[in-house]
């Protein structure tokens, strides 16, 4: 079964979003990427449609934005 993926920057804000999308999504079904220590990531993220972060991505690839830490353009 696919994974979500939850992009985060390492902000308080992406922080307590982690916790609370691990709380709700078993560890083993959601991949977390730091973009802030994985810039090699950051293409991905914005391929998978990401904008903004924190953010998850759905196996069905929908991106959920989660309030707002950093732009992913701020990330390059």
């Amino acid at each position: 079964m696919p994974k979500s993926v939850f992009y985060h920057a390492g902000c308080p804000v992406c922080v307590s979003a982690e916790q609370d999308i691990l709380t709700l999504i078993p560890s083993e079904q959601v991949e977390v990427v730091h973009l802030g220590t994985d810039k090699s990531k950051v293409t991905e993220a914005e391929k998978a449609g990401v904008k903004s972060v924190p953010a998850l991505v759905t196996p069905n690839g929908n991106v959920l934005h989660i309030n707002f830490g950093a732009s992913i353009e701020e990330l390059k």
